[in-house]
């Protein structure tokens, strides 16, 4: 098989786009014999302990006879302003700091399970980030929390600013729920 790594897998830690547990992934990855993974969920990172704990026990069982393998975890990051996805993967510690805050950064705009975030919010924090662009956008829309500042452009299908907080638009429209 000639050299290959999936960049962009996604675990069912990304709600509606992955399916399969980050240690099965890894396992597969694996007995294909990739050259190794990227994971990267939909605007969280919440596979990666499991997948580390997956390879390092695989690399315990299987010893000198394990091939060599790569793991790397990032983030798929979905906007709410209309960018297409950008997958980034940190070089190093810090990195990883400044996707966590990224991350934690757009999680605080929206209600449980939604994650708010613009291209601005990316460049401030990119920096030792790799990026993979990808064609397009997949980003859905989540309701904001009642005090969110929002990056310029953002979508928030659905949803209106009002002096009271953010209100979901009715029906047909017509007036304010």
């Amino acid at each position: 098989m000639p050299d290959f790594a999936e960049l962009v897998a996604a675990t069912h830690y990304s709600f509606l786009d992955g399916a399969s547990p980050a240690e099965a992934m890894v396992q597969q990855a694996i007995l294909l014999g990739l050259d190794g993974i990227g994971i990267a969920d939909r605007n969280t990172v919440a596979g990666v302990v499991r997948a580390y704990r997956a390879l390092r026990e695989i690399r315990e069982t299987l010893g000198d006879r394990m091939p060599p393998f790569e793991l790397v975890v990032g983030a798929r990051l979905c906007f709410a302003d209309g960018t297409p996805d950008i997958v980034a993967y940190p070089i190093d510690r810090t990195a990883w700091g400044r996707l966590t805050r990224l991350l934690t950064t757009g999680n605080k705009r929206a209600r449980k399970g939604g994650c708010i975030l613009g291209l601005g919010d990316l460049i401030r924090h990119a920096e030792d980030l790799l990026l993979i662009v990808l064609p397009k956008s997949s980003a859905r829309p989540c309701e904001p929390m009642t005090d969110a500042m929002l990056p310029p452009g953002a979508r928030t299908r659905g949803w209106r600013r009002r002096s009271t907080g953010w209100r979901r638009r009715r029906r047909g429209g017509c007036g304010w729920a």
